[in-house]
């Protein structure tokens, strides 16, 4: 693949991934102003959703931030937004479950989501060294060639993680979707904004892991040119 070509799928990676974002910002700014038939905050429904899963050793905590929520498997907490946690809507909706669909994942051993808790510390690691190793392989490349490949390595390290990703988050909007469905929460006319919302979501996952794809193949191209 050309050098030419590389940078124009980075350029339109790059494109790509500030349309989603703005996408992604718009509908749930738009969702955030929907109720949920229930009234019940993100908070309440991210309990309900763990305890009718048999699920009860999972604490559901507010953080501080816009779109920052996550599940956290070391200290067992569903990390909700602030406005997430509070917030009586069908987006708060999605996103309290979605990341509650991670939590299930944990307790029936999802294979990908296994897969991707024991890439974490080698990705950790990776990531740290890896912009000074290929700073040094592109500056050595001459003398030491071998270092370069080095922080290729490391480099496909993350960009293998983020691909594993893509599963794990698909699945956990699925969960979260047929659950909102099952228990009353999203009803005919709101399922279709909780699964939009949860796929464009989904969309930086996969802008993400194509632009850390684009760059990997741009390093081997410069490295095999160095032969």
């Amino acid at each position: 693949m050309s050098t030419a070509l590389i940078w124009i799928i980075m350029i339109a990676v790059m494109a790509a991934s500030y349309i989603i974002q703005n996408s992604l910002q718009r509908r749930f700014d738009k969702y955030a102003k929907i109720p949920t038939s229930t009234g019940l905050s993100g908070a309440e429904i991210a309990r309900k959703m763990l305890q009718e899963n048999g699920i009860y050793d999972v604490k559901v905590e507010s953080v501080p931030g816009k779109l920052t929520d996550h599940y956290n498997p070391q200290t067992k907490t569903v990390n909700l937004s602030a406005a997430v946690y509070d917030q009586r809507s069908i987006a708060a909706a999605a996103v309290a479950a979605h990341e509650c669909g991670h939590v299930i994942q944990h307790a029936k051993g999802y294979a990908p989501l296994r897969l991707r808790t024991a890439m974490v510390p080698i990705v950790n690691f990776s990531s740290m060294a890896v912009q000074w190793v290929l700073l040094a392989g592109l500056l050595l490349v001459n003398v030491f060639p071998t270092l370069l490949w080095l922080g290729i390595a490391l480099f496909a390290v993350t960009t293998l993680f983020s691909f594993v990703t893509l599963p794990v988050e698909v699945d956990a909007s699925r969960r979260a979707v047929a659950w909102l469905e099952g228990s009353g929460i999203a009803d005919v006319r709101t399922k279709p904004m909780a699964q939009d919302a949860l796929k464009w979501a989904a969309y930086t996952y996969v802008i993400a892991a194509i632009g850390s794809l684009a760059t990997l193949i741009y390093y081997i191209s410069i490295a095999n040119s160095r032969r």
